[in-house]
């Protein structure tokens, strides 16, 4: 498969995320930031119409199989605990920051999903989940970027 594709499908698993695509793209695609994290913040801000889409057909359908509901029903409750503060405090801000801060679990699934739930707009949080992309791409560039540069500095004076 190609850096791009690989790229592609990293930044829409709900682990891994643009906090796995993204330094895949700079590490080992070699793609350079300045396209690869535009397109990392793009692909995985339309997780939010994608988590949508699911939300709104797929999800009605599987709810009446019980198997599906129990494991929906655990999943939900544990994004609502981990959101509904900020979500009920901060709304559109709120879901922004907890998908901008790039960690397990924080990020665009599960702030789309916690919208959601706590019934937030679609726009809204489209935009909130493309905020908080933006926020964390410039993070996790960061790290990987200021990574890279102390690794050659590292491996110049050895």
């Amino acid at each position: 498969m190609n850096d791009w594709l690989w790229t592609t499908v990293l930044t829409l698993l709900p682990i891994a995320e643009l906090r796995g695509g993204l330094p895949y793209a700079l590490l080992e695609g070699d793609i350079p930031w300045i396209a690869a994290y535009p397109y990392c913040v793009l692909v995985n801000a339309m997780v939010a119409p994608l988590a949508y889409l699911f939300l709104d057909t797929a999800h009605k359908i599987l709810y009446k199989w019980g198997f599906y509901a129990r494991i929906f029903d655990r999943v939900v409750e544990r994004a609502r605990l981990k959101v509904m503060t900020q979500v009920e405090r901060f709304g559109f801000w709120g879901v922004a920051v907890f998908v901008g801060i790039p960690l397990p679990i924080t990020g665009a699934w599960t702030g789309t999903l916690g919208a959601w739930i706590l019934g937030l707009s679609r726009r809204k949080t489209m935009l909130a989940v493309l905020a908080g992309v933006t926020i964390s791409g410039l993070i996790v560039s960061g790290i990987v970027l200021a990574g890279i540069e102390a690794l050659d500095l590292f491996i110049k004076h050895v």
